[in-house]
C-alpha cells in the first residue's frame, strides 16, 4: 500500500484530496501545520481554524507546530509578501519541507496537497508550483489530486503508485466542482472559504508591521494578542487592547499577566474587557479607562466608574468616554480602514 503525507488545512479541498487518495488505496497521514497566524481563518474566528470532525470520514489529523520558523519567514520572505503580510510562496515551501521530513521518517512515498490550479493568485499558479517544489526539495514528490491532470505527472504517477486517470482537472476559483465531488464522496459538512490566513487581513497585517517595527523579536503572546480586539498605542509606546464582544473579552482575560492592568465597568452596563500593558503611564491608563467607557453601553454617560485591577490590587476611577480625536490618534489601523 502506498503511503502519503497530506498537508491538511481543514478546508474542503484538502479534505477531498485525502478522500481521493484513500479511495485509490493510499495510506494517508493528514498533517495540520499550526502557526500563530491561522489558516483559512479570520480575526473574527479568533485566529483558530474550525472544521468538522474528520473521524466520520475515516481519518484523523495530526498537528505539528511550526510557529517560530514561520515567524522568521514572515519577517523576511525570500519570495516576498502578497498584498498584505502573507508570504504565500515561502509558507507553502516551509510546509512542504516539514512534510518531506515526515515523509522520510515514516517511509512515505509522496506528499499530497489540496491545491487547485489558479485558485490562489500568488502560490497556486502553474509557474509557482515548480518554484515551490524546488525551494522545498520535493521536486516530483507532490501530488495535487484536484488539479493533477492539468500538471506534469508526479513521480508517484509515473511509478504507477496511483492511477492518473482517477485524479481531477479542477482549476480556478469556482467551488462548484468541489461541491459536486463532496456530494459524491459523502462529505456533507465543510467550512465556507475564509479568504486565506490572518496575514491576508489588512488590519491584522498593519498591526503586525507596527509591532515588528517597534520590536523585531516580539513574544508569541504579543503575536497572539494581535488577532483580538481593537488595538491602541499610547504616546509613550504602550499597548491597550479593547475586547469587541463577549468571546474576545474571555480570550483577552485568559491571556493577561498579573502585572498587566485589567479594566471593566463596575456598573450594570455592557462592558468590554480592556488590558493595558504593564508599565503604562498614568496618562495612558486614563486613556484605557476612557476607551473602556467609549466601547461600552455607557458611552453616552458623562462619568462612569471603571475598575482597574493589577496584581490583585483594585482601584476604581471615574472616567469619561474617549473622544473620536483620541481614537483616531491612538488606534493602530490603516488610515483608510475603520475597525
Amino acid at each position: 500500500m502506498p503511503k502519503a503525507i497530506a498537508l491538511y488545512s481543514g478546508g474542503l479541498d484538502s479534505t477531498l484530496s485525502v478522500l481521493i487518495m484513500k479511495r485509490l488505496g493510499v495510506d494517508v497521514m493528514p498533517i495540520l501545520f499550526v502557526t500563530d497566524f491561522g489558516c483559512s481563518v479570520s480575526r473574527r474566528s479568533g485566529g483558530k481554524p474550525t472544521f468538522p470532525a474528520t473521524e466520520p470520514l475515516g481519518f484523523s489529523i495530526e498537528k505539528h507546530y511550526i510557529g517560530e520558523e514561520f515567524l522568521k519567514l514572515v519577517k523576511n520572505p525570500k519570495f516576498g509578501h502578497g498584498k498584505n503580510m502573507n508570504p504565500c510562496i515561502d509558507c507553502k515551501a516551509l510546509m512542504l519541507k516539514e512534510a518531506r521530513k515526515l515523509m522520510e521518517e515514516r517511509c512515505a512515498d509522496f506528499i499530497i496537497t489540496g491545491e487547485v490550479l489558479g485558485q490562489r493568485p500568488m502560490s497556486q499558479r502553474r509557474d509557482t508550483f515548480p518554484k515551490i517544489e524546488k525551494e522545498a526539495g520535493v521536486v516530483g514528490l507532490v501530488v495535487r489530486p484536484l488539479c493533477a491532470k492539468l500538471l506534469k505527472p508526479s513521480l508517484a504517477e509515473e511509478k504507477g503508485l496511483i492511477d492518473r486517470d482517477n485524479l481531477y482537472a479542477f482549476s480556478g476559483r469556482s467551488r462548484k466542482p468541489q461541491i459536486a465531488l463532496a456530494s459524491e464522496l459523502g462529505v456533507t459538512e465543510y467550512p465556507q472559504p475564509a479568504g486565506g490566513c490572518l496575514l491576508t487581513d489588512p488590519i491584522y497585517s498593519y498591526r503586525l508591521r507596527e509591532l515588528l517595527a517597534r520590536n523585531p523579536s516580539p513574544s508569541m503572546r504579543e503575536i497572539q494578542f494581535l488577532r483580538l480586539g481593537r488595538h491602541f498605542r499610547t504616546s509613550d509606546g504602550f499597548s491597550i487592547i479593547v475586547g469587541r464582544d463577549e468571546q474576545e473579552n474571555a480570550e483577552i482575560e485568559k491571556m493577561i499577566m498579573p502585572e498587566d492592568y485589567a479594566l471593566q465597568l463596575t456598573v450594570d452596563y455592557g462592558s468590554p474587557f480592556v488590558v493595558a500593558e504593564a508599565g503604562i503611564s498614568e496618562e495612558g491608563l486614563n486613556l484605557a479607562a476612557g476607551l473602556c467607557v467609549r466601547y461600552s453601553s455607557a458611552r453616552r454617560e458623562r462619568l462612569v466608574p471603571v475598575q482597574i485591577v493589577q496584581n490583585e490590587t483594585t482601584e476604581i476611577v471615574q472616567a469619561s468616554p474617549a473622544g473620536e480625536r483620541e481614537i483616531e490618534q491612538f488606534m493602530i489601523q490603516p488610515p483608510d480602514v475603520r475597525d
